[in-house]
């Protein structure tokens, strides 16, 4: 059974792995990297039974990663296997295209375009990067034991890491969440919709599992188990119970953000309108502004 989290990179960025590497292990998480261990004897045989052991996959991506004929190679086989993907970017003013794009079509990426800059971002980087792993493969991963860098230094303090139900959205301006208020809505056609609100904490009914569709994703609430949808007619956000077109939805990095913490836009895939909350309402704007952003919890 699949079992650790494998750190793919380019040489360039060893170093920045490299110490990715280690806070993982040290929070307790079964973590995998070529030069720690990870390649024995032929380096093929070592890549491919480091992809096939992989819960997960971090590519970390850059012009040089995409460029790489091993890094492809290596990638390429973890798609073929469906081994889940957490990509993370390391390159301003880039994106990836080629067989890099096609790959990570529609993945959410963990921003680490500043990790570098200094300790704080670095933290900030390696948390959001923790709850992504944590969010999408941590039901298939067992904790390790952290490590003791010496017997002169004290036993590493085991980071807190749990598999959250689901994806909780706050809006960045009025730091409230989307929630499902199970309160039903008839429609003129006989059937009915729950209605949305916003609440202070995403504790009641305000976390959503991501289903994958195609080309979109779907987000179910994880307690009444409704589909959040928009009605571009009526200008108005809703629950389904079913999932239909109104319910795909693209979740994107605000590549906007300049704070710490990880914002994304959500737009509707069938409408091109984007979330938002304006006057403390949900709405769907035809373009971005600061009211279209959400910071993921």
């Amino acid at each position: 059974m699949p079992s650790h989290i494998m750190l793919s990179y380019q040489w360039d960025n060893q170093a920045l792995v490299k110490k990715v590497y280690q806070r993982l292990k040290e929070a307790g998480l079964p973590v995998w990297m070529d030069i720690e261990g990870g390649v024995t004897g032929n380096i093929n045989d070592a890549m491919a039974a480091g992809v096939e052991e992989a819960a997960v996959i971090c590519p970390f991506m850059t012009p040089a990663y995409q460029a790489s004929r091993n890094c492809k190679k290596e990638l390429s086989y973890a798609d073929t296997r469906e081994v889940i993907m957490v990509p993370v970017m390391l390159t301003h003013n880039w994106e990836a295209s080629e067989w890099l794009g096609l790959i990570t079509a529609g993945l959410l990426w963990v921003d680490f375009r500043n990790a570098e800059k200094d300790e704080e971002h670095f933290e900030m980087c390696l948390r959001s990067l923790e709850e992504e792993i944590m969010f999408n493969a941590g039901h298939l991963l067992a904790d390790e034991e952290p490590q003791i860098k010496s017997v002169d230094q004290p036993e590493p303090t085991k980071l807190c890491l749990k598999r959250k139900p689901g994806r909780g959205f706050c809006h960045a301006i009025s730091k409230l969440y989307i929630c499902d208020s199970g309160e039903q809505i008839t429609q003129q056609r006989g059937d009915s919709r729950s209605s949305l609100q916003l609440s202070e904490t995403p504790e009641n009914c305000g976390y959503w599992e991501e289903i994958k569709g195609s080309g979109c994703k779907y987000y179910r609430n994880t307690v009444t188990k409704s589909y959040l949808g928009f009605d571009p007619e009526q200008n108005r956000v809703h629950f389904e119970a079913r999932p239909t077109e109104s319910e795909e939805w693209l979740l994107l990095m605000d590549q906007t953000n300049q704070s710490h913490q990880r914002a994304v836009v959500i737009k509707n895939k069938r409408s091109g309108r984007f979330l938002a909350v304006q006057n403390g309402s949900f709405t769907g704007l035809t373009s971005y502004n600061e009211d279209c952003k959400w910071l993921l919890e």
